[in-house]
């Protein structure tokens, strides 16, 4: 059984930062989903696929999976960049000339 580790990221719709820095261990699905004949939906019979485990930490995620034999691949998150600007940059416009020129 294999599981894949990654830190939950704030999306564009998201404004504050709740439940940003936890870390989730979510199972790799062991076989590939299929069209049920009858509905057409996409389904399997993993029912690893529907758990989804979060930790508030790398450390408390890793000891949970090495507890329980389970091999883990790490995603690293991307790295959060801030944008630092005064509010008068909202309105800096080119290079101010006299009237007369």
């Amino acid at each position: 059984m294999a599981a894949r580790i990654y830190q939950r990221i704030k999306n564009a719709m998201q404004s504050g930062r709740a439940r940003v820095g936890t870390w989730t261990l979510e199972f790799e699905p062991a076989e590939a989903k299929k069209p049920d004949p009858l509905t057409g939906w996409a389904g399997s019979g993993d029912t690893h696929d529907q758990v989804r485990l979060t930790f508030p930490s790398l450390e408390a995620a890793r000891a949970y999976a090495d507890q329980y034999g389970i091999a883990v691949t790490v995603v690293a998150g991307p790295e959060r960049t801030l944008k630092l600007q005064t509010y008068a940059e909202n309105f800096a416009v080119g290079p101010i000339t006299p009237a007369g020129e």
